[in-house]
């Protein structure tokens, strides 16, 4: 036997054999394990071996032992009897282990029944409750491992239940711990727990209670949990083990609770060991009990501080127990008790860590669970009870949920939003200092989260598609449909984050320790301030968040996402208080209150989606008033204001139509003798939407309708005989300017019902937009203009600061047409009758409305050359100025502010005249009361006199020789006059030098007309021998030291200076009108000197003032033309060796000279900084190219008199003046300069005045020769006129001179003359004339007469026109 059954079996046969390695025989097992004498360790072997054949052949086994009951039955009663006899605890669970797979495998009844009874006799015989341990544990498998035997034991052994209760009062452990097993087992069946319901609560409870309560095995403590989870099952054993039959009072006794329910004492104490299997099946016991009702068991484990120890479990490795403590304290966040023991403010550190160490970890349900517990804690906080008391814990939430938010996961990433959401609470954050700076840096990374999250561009609706269909066949509830629903999930908590940081920055306005970071050092900087927090999130919303949502509407549109997105925009308003204007324009320009009434039309009909309804509402309101306020800066009727936003306010809430329908109610007349005003307060609401949407270029109704609508809506309003409200009516004629060009023209019905409700207002004012279609509304119709027409252009006029208003709206691309004059201009040009309002306006308006009306006209007459509105406007300014001069004296003209704009347009008119006229009756008439004007003034009245003398200086010029005499006569005539003239010249010697010599202020300007004024007064006297009444005296030394030494000279004034002096030289200093004063007139021959002779022909030159003159004419020439610095220095240079001119180059050309030693001794200066320094020592900077050429004509055509001058008195110095060598470098200065060509004006005249005196040392016939080339090879047409005119009398010069040429070079010069002569046109060519006019130049197209052959260019010596023939084009801003 002993042999057989370890190897191949001789007295069994192989039918009894397992193929096993090594083979075993079952019937030598059966034998063995029933042999008394067989020692434990062959048992133990023999089982071990039967066991693996269980588990690895158990069907062979079956098939061997099924048939035989009895060996099958012999076998399970060795194993049972087995049970009670070993004391091996190893051996046991052998052998129990056996058993229960062997019955298992059987499947059968009988030897389960057989078990049953023999356990039921083993326990009744036992002695001691350690002989009753086998069979608890094997009753224990047994029930585990067969379905339903548990029912069994429960219903037909109901006396077991005795001896579970004996066991679990004997003092050993292991018999405890089998009986909490089988316990266990039984209550995991709903037939045990509800047979066993009564016994538990009978007999069980206390004595479980306090088994779990004192166990130290594990064992021991796992299968009590074990049994505790399986009894948590169960409300009803739940509700005994919580003794949950107490009052609320005893419920609120922390003492009560520890001293009669021990178990959150229990389970806080498994929380407290180490063991982290224990604190997980403790914390799921915890989890068990709330769950069936938080509000009923969370205050016993709050008193028992079970959260303090959730918390601090939270600092563990393991997956599971985190899990596990999640879900405790989300349960116990449902219960107030929770955080009113600020158990919260003790646990949220180690949460966050917790989170933070969670994000490391592989698990996203682990992140979910956790973020949706902070989130629950953030979002139940009270407000009293501050969360974060460590602004360190604070600022490092803030990173955990950046980090969250930057998960590559969906589901995570909506969590993580919902708990920023909850996190942007002001008592979360109020601990200074606030974070703003992270706050901005987590805000920004939710929205651009939620945008790289945003729906794919394939999803997107064709475009064809309307952003808001109106229709309602599409039910609220299926448009997330179109997006995936986590990411419309995932909008909604960005938008709810957004506005709860605006709810943020608005509570914090009302907190001076919210402002800004109270640590922040003294004098710097900190980012961290409420101000930057709230800019950046306008900004960020502009830039953005409504870009995202846009894109999102382009695919579906939620009710609730757009309840949040609106009322988010609304908070916006207050967030930043002084950007609200302008966020409010962006809005209404963006067509966000289009939106807005198709959200409402859509989703809030038929009283649905109220919350939808009331953030449209509530932002429409706002909105509406934000733009009256920022429309309506003009007017402060906080009265109107409050009516306007009443009525909003209780009218927007119902007006949920379509657009179209709105439009259609505009037209609906109320019922006669109705109470109800709905429709009107309906139609007034709607208007004023549409007034401030169509302000801002919002124009969603088109025009044509819009305007027969609300053409119906007054004729409707007038016929009930209600007048609306002026801020209704404003709307409604705003509308009517606005769609006027696409609706058809008012009808006599119509003008006569807007004429008569205008009438009744009690100022037009009330009605009146800023507005140029407004403008040309009430221009359009004389109806209205002979009756509004002044009042509408004079509010257009004073309404505000246009500039201001322009500036303001360019930043948000607002259309600047309500600052721009130029719409007047049509209407100007289609009706001149408007013009004299206008000119009325100039009289009796503000100055402000006087300047503006003349920026009108002046644009006006620059672009209309109608003879016509001038004459009108001619004999318009004579009545008016004829009013003024005898209503007004001396002083009060001075005061009168609008006088000079008066005068300045009076000029403006006489500049757009064309060619010469005859002075007619009106013309001499606004003559002689300008003259008297001026003689009333004081020099110092600039204002007045500066268009005054224009003026008149132009009267003289642009009139025929007839005309022009009696106009010279009515000014000599005038003494006050001359008085005037003589004192202002006399400034010229008084004035104090500007900063800047190329600004040209209001006193130069001035200098500049008087000295033209006389100029042509003492030509026009001398041409046509008129008396004079009052003569002008001059010191001639002054004069002439204004052109030499021109200390800081404006250009303007230093070519009006000598334009004086060329006409004074013309004359030979003798006129009736002039007297010279100088030095040499008073000395006379009582000293004579050396050159006395020479100085006495030259009377009232000296022959020094004659060099001087000579020097400083040229030093301009070199300033004007050269470009390049080298060549002006060597020009200098070599001319201060000549003994004549030393003393003129000491003071200037010395210091170039010095600057360009320093150079070559070591000290270079940059040629910028040296030509900056040669300006400046010279007083005359590098002006624009176009003032150079003026003041370049005018110094050649001086030179050229001065020479004549000289001819005339001594022919001995003009020739030697005209020889000098220095003129020659002079003219290779000038063809060094930028054109480097003979064909310059400057050029071809100086050559022209040297070979009229014959100066062969200075003109070669070799520059004849190449400047005759270079003419034959130009194109003759594209020269400037006075290129041209140069040339003509450079040929003229040539041919008459009879200087030696080539013989082919008369025939070429003849031929130039021809082609010259051919290419003028009979046409009247313009030209600029430079005005000086209120300290700027102001270039007027004039017409030039045609130019002829003969050199009638310098006869009229006085002409600015002929002396500035050479300027192209030289324009400069209206002042």
């Amino acid at each position: 036997m002993a042999a057989g059954w370890v190897g191949p079996c001789g007295a069994h046969g192989p039918r009894w054999a397992l193929l096993l390695r090594p083979p075993l025989c079952l019937a030598c097992v059966v034998e063995t394990l029933g042999d008394g004498t067989a020692s434990l360790v062959r048992k133990k072997h023999v089982l071990s071996r039967l066991h693996d054949a269980l588990a690895w052949q158990a069907l062979p086994v079956v098939q061997l032992l099924a048939p035989d009951e009895r060996v099958c039955g012999r076998l399970i009663g060795t194993l049972f009897g087995m049970l009670h006899t070993v004391e091996d605890g190893g051996a046991l669970d052998l052998f129990v282990e056996v058993l229960v797979r062997l019955v298992v495998e059987l499947k059968s009844e009988q030897y389960l029944r057989c078990i049953l009874d023999e356990s039921q006799k083993e326990l009744c015989k036992a002695t001691t409750m350690r002989g009753s341990l086998p069979t608890f544990i094997l009753l224990g498998k047994l029930t585990d491992a067969i379905p339903g035997f548990a029912d069994v034991l429960v219903v037909e052994h109901s006396n077991l239940m005795d001896h579970l209760l004996m066991g679990l009062m004997y003092p050993n452990e292991g018999i405890k711990a089998a009986v909490c097993y089988l316990y266990g087992k039984l209550y995991s069946s709903p037939v045990g727990t509800e047979r066993l319901s009564a016994h538990f609560e009978e007999r069980l409870c206390g004595l479980f209670l306090n088994t779990l309560g004192r166990a130290q095995t594990k064992e021991l403590q796992i299968n009590c949990l074990g049994l505790l989870k399986e009894l948590l099952k169960s409300d009803h054993l739940v509700s005994i083990l919580m003794n949950n039959s107490k009052t609320e009072e005893e419920s609120e006794n922390p003492d009560f609770l520890e001293g009669e329910n021990p178990l959150p004492l229990v389970l806080k104490k498994l929380l407290l060991t180490r063991d982290e299997m224990l604190q997980a099946a403790s914390s799921h016991c915890v989890a068990a009990v709330l769950v069936h009702s938080p509000s009923r068991y969370a205050p016993a484990f709050i008193h028992a501080d079970v959260p303090e120890f959730l918390f601090e479990c939270l600092s563990c490795n393991s997956e599971i127990l985190i899990w596990s403590v999640y879900c405790c304290l989300l349960l116990l966040t449902e219960e107030r008790l929770f955080f009113s023991k600020c158990h919260t403010v003790y646990g949220i550190e180690s949460l966050v860590r917790s989170l933070r160490d969670v994000l490391q970890l592989n698990n996203l349900e682990l992140h979910k669970q956790g973020l949706l517990l902070f989130t629950e804690i953030l979002k139940r906080q009270p407000v009293e009870i501050k969360l974060f008391t460590n602004r360190g814990v604070c600022i490092e939430a803030i990173e955990v949920l950046m980090e969250t938010v930057n998960c590559p996961v969906l589901e995570v990433v909506v969590e993580a939003v919902r708990a920023v959401a909850a996190f942007l609470r002001k008592d979360h954050l109020s601990s200074p200092p606030v974070p703003y700076e992270e706050l901005q840096k987590l805000l920004e990374a939710v929205l651009k989260r939620c945008a790289d999250l945003s729906p794919p561009q394939s999803s997107k609706r064709h475009t064809s598609d309307r952003l808001f269909s109106v229709s309602q066949s599409h039910p609220a509830n299926r448009n997330l449909s179109r997006v995936p629903q986590r990411q419309g999930q995932l909008l909604l908590n960005t938008l709810e984050s957004f506005r709860n940081a605006c709810r943020l920055a608005v509570e914090f306005q009302s907190e001076p320790m919210a402002q800004e970071n109270a640590f922040t050092a003294p004098n710097s900087e900190s980012k961290d301030t409420l101000s930057n927090f709230s800019e950046f999130l306008l900004r960020i919303c502009d830039s953005l968040l409504i870009p995202m949502v846009v894109i999102y509407l382009e695919t579906a549109v939620s009710p609730s996402v757009m309840e949040v997105f609106i009322s988010t925009l609304n908070t916006l308003f207050t967030v930043v208080p002084n950007m609200r204007n302008k966020f409010s324009k962006k809005l209404a320009s963006s067509s966000f209150i289009r939106l807005t009434l198709e959200l409402k039309a859509r989703f809030c009909s038929v009283q649905s989606n109220p919350a939808l309804n009331q953030a449209c509402s509530s932002f429409l309101c706002n909105l509406c008033l934000s733009l009256y306020s920022a429309t309506e800066k003009e007017r402060t009727s906080s009265q109107e204001e409050q009516e306007i936003s009443e009525l909003l306010q209780k009218d927007l809430p119902q007006l949920n139509y379509t657009i179209a329908e709105s439009v259609l109610l505009l037209a609906e007349t109320p019922e006669p003798f109705s109470l109800d005003q709905s429709l009107c307060s309906h139609q007034h609401c709607f208007i004023l939407l549409l007034y401030f949407a169509y302000t801002l270029e919002d124009r969603f109704v088109p025009e044509a309708e819009l305007f027969l609508a609300i053409r119906n809506f007054l004729l409707s309003a007038q016929d009930c005989g209600d007048c609306p409200p002026p801020y209704i009516l404003r709307a409604a004629l705003y509308l009517l300017a606005v769609c006027q060009d696409k609706g058809k023209a008012l009808d006599s019905r119509s003008l006569c019902t807007i004429r008569r409700i205008l009438d009744n207002l009690p100022s037009l004012s009330l009605v009146y937009v800023h507005c140029p279609l407004l403008v040309k509304f009430f221009l359009r119709y004389p109806e209205f203009m002979g009756r509004f027409g002044h009042q509408v252009l004079q509010l257009w006029f004073s309404w505000g600061d246009c500039e201001q208003t322009e500036t303001e709206e360019a930043g948000f691309g607002v259309s600047d047409q309500l600052n721009s004059a130029n719409p007047l201009l049509p209407i100007l040009k289609s009706n001149s009758s408007i013009l004299l309002i206008l000119l009325d306006l100039v009289c009796s308006g503000s100055v402000e409305v006087a300047w503006k009306v003349l920026t009108t006209l002046k644009t006006f007459l620059e672009k209309n050359e109608d003879v016509l509105v001038c004459d009108l406007l001619r004999s318009q300014f004579l009545q008016i100025l004829q009013q003024l001069l005898v209503e007004s004296s001396s002083a009060s003209l001075q005061a009168n502010r609008n006088l000079p704009v008066l005068l300045s347009l009076l000029f403006l008119v006489q500049l757009r005249s064309k060619g010469v006229r005859e002075l007619d009756s009106t013309d001499f008439k606004l003559l002689h009361q300008v003259s008297n004007l001026c003689g009333k003034c004081r020099p110092r009245d600039t204002d007045l006199l500066q268009p005054s003398l224009n003026f008149l200086y132009w009267s003289l010029h642009q009139t025929t020789p007839c005309s022009q005499q009696r106009a010279v006569a009515v000014l000599l005539s005038n003494v006050s006059l001359l008085e005037l003239l003589q004192k202002v010249l006399e400034c010229t010697w008084l004035r104090s030098p500007p900063s800047e010599p190329a600004c040209l202020s209001s006193e130069d300007a001035l200098l500049c007309s008087a000295w033209l004024l006389v100029a042509s007064l003492l030509l026009y006297q001398h041409r046509y021998n008129i008396e004079v009444h009052q003569t002008l005296s001059l010191d001639l030394t002054e004069v002439l030291n204004a052109v030499i030494f021109r200390k800081k000279q404006p250009i303007l004034l230093l070519v009006s200076i000598m334009q004086f002096l060329r006409a004074v030289l013309r004359q030979n200093f003798s006129s009736s009108l002039l007297v010279i004063v100088g030095q040499n007139s008073a000395q006379g021959a009582t000293q004579p000197q050396p050159s006395s002779l020479q100085d006495a022909a030259l009377h009232p030159l000296s022959t020094q003032q004659v060099f001087s003159i000579v020097v400083s004419l040229q030093n301009l020439l070199v300033h004007v033309q050269l470009q390049n610095l080298r060549s002006c220095l060597f020009f200098l240079l070599l001319r201060a060796f000549s003994t004549p001119y030393r003393h003129v180059m000491r003071g200037r050309e010395n210091a170039l000279a010095a600057a360009w030693y320093s150079e070559k001794e070591g000290t270079p200066h940059p040629l910028g900084q040296r030509w900056e320094k040669c300006n400046k020592s010279q007083s005359f900077p590098h002006a624009p190219g176009k003032k150079h050429l003026l003041l370049s004509q005018a110094v050649v055509a001086c030179l050229e008199t001065l020479v004549e001058y000289l001819y005339v008195k001594n022919q001995d110095v003009a020739l030697h003046v005209a020889s000098q060598p220095w003129h020659r470098f002079l003219l290779f200065t000038l063809l060094n300069g930028g054109q480097k060509s003979f064909l310059q004006p400057e050029v071809l005249r100086l050559m022209t005045l040297f070979l009229r005196y014959q100066s062969s040392n200075i003109i070669s016939q070799k520059e004849i020769s190449q400047i005759l080339q270079e003419a034959t090879e130009a194109n003759l047409a594209e020269l400037p006129e006075a290129t041209s005119r140069a040339l003509h009398l450079f040929l003229c010069q040539v041919q008459s001179s009879g200087c030696q040429v080539e013989p082919v070079q008369p025939g070429t010069v003849q031929t130039l003359l021809e082609r010259l002569l051919g290419q003028r046109s009979p046409c009247v060519k313009h030209q600029d004339v430079v005005y000086p006019l209120l300290g700027r130049c102001l270039c007027a197209r004039v017409p030039a007469k045609s130019w002829r052959p003969r050199d009638e260019h310098f006869e009229s010596t006085a002409s600015v026109r002929q002396l500035l023939s050479g300027v192209t084009e030289l324009r400069s801003a209206w002042p």
